[in-house]
């Protein structure tokens, strides 16, 4: 019985932070002190510090600073016309100087160094693969390097379409690791709901942060179910809404190492077509089981929000 008390108080506090950080990110531009942070997941400021480490791994202040660091990392790639002076005072830094040192401190270069060189080679994945030897991982690199030649074979089906509002069930995950095991959480909870009984079930996965520009340790992502119906969610299991909007689509039927490279040909896509990409976060929609599958390949589509 202490077990399982011990266990709700866990997935309480996980979708209380759930709820503070949705807010944090949703108002990077805006005054975020500890008191309000602390009032919307209901704590008090002093055990909202400790609950908000534990769960993210990370203390609220060093969260708030990496957000808004990365959010202007962002806006130097995508958006030219956006001067540095602009991008500091709008998330909060006091001076050029003071936005520079926090900048270097992630990406190792300043803002303006980072505008005008190619982000993949500055990318936090690509930092922490040259560190252990490894090749570049998922989502790195975008444009710089894609492998067009390799892309060609892949027989892409790319559309631009509006799509319907969505609600999910979701479980949130922290870091590029381990997603199979959060999906494993969310699809015993759906058994327990009734929601698989007709097998006509897709998981969605969202990703909060892209691997550009946030360490794959720090990556947020949420692990999802499309819902048909409402329904009453519970524990860590939290409700979230992604609404209409234009997207890129791309449909690939692709083996799971293929995931970066598809990511990569879509944002190459993007751009030669003029579109530009909102500040929406981009998701995939499955299929099937690449497991069952005979040759072990994923049924998915790969959307991206477009202004």
């Amino acid at each position: 019985m202490a077990i399982a008390k011990n266990t709700d108080v866990v997935a309480d506090h996980i979708k209380r932070v759930n709820k503070a950080i949705q807010y944090i990110d949703e108002h990077l531009d805006s005054e975020l002190s500890i008191d309000l942070i602390a009032g919307i997941a209901n704590f008090s400021p002093y055990h909202f510090h400790r609950v908000f480490k534990s769960v993210v791994n990370e203390p609220l202040n060093s969260y708030i600073i990496r957000k808004r660091i990365e959010k202007a990392a962002a806006v130097l790639m995508r958006q030219k016309q956006v001067s540095i002076t602009e991008l500091y005072t709008k998330y909060g830094f006091s001076s050029n100087s003071s936005f520079t040192r926090a900048f270097k401190k992630f990406y190792r270069i300043s803002p303006t160094l980072f505008r005008v060189t190619c982000p993949g080679r500055f990318s936090k994945i690509s930092q922490a693969n040259s560190k252990n030897g490894q090749s570049p991982g998922l989502f790195e690199p975008y444009i710089c390097s894609v492998d067009e030649q390799k892309l060609q074979t892949m027989n892409a089906n790319i559309e631009v379409k509006e799509m319907p509002e969505l609600k999910l069930a979701y479980i949130s995950h922290i870091g590029h690791d381990n997603l199979d095991i959060t999906y494993k959480k969310l699809f015993a909870w759906a058994a327990e709901k009734g929601l698989l009984r007709d097998g006509n079930i897709q998981p969605l996965t969202i990703y909060h942060d892209s691997f550009k520009i946030t360490a794959p340790e720090k990556i947020r992502m949420s692990a999802c179910l499309i819902l048909k119906d409402p329904i009453t969610v519970d524990g860590a299991v939290g409700l979230i809404t992604i609404n209409k909007g234009k997207y890129v689509v791309g449909h690939y039927e692709i083996k799971p190492e293929d995931f970066g490279p598809v990511w990569g040909e879509l944002f190459v896509w993007l751009s030669k077509n003029g579109y530009k990409k909102s500040d929406k976060d981009v998701f995939e929609i499955y299929h099937n089981d690449f497991t069952q599958h005979p040759e072990n390949l994923s049924r998915v589509d790969f959307y991206i929000p477009i202004t």
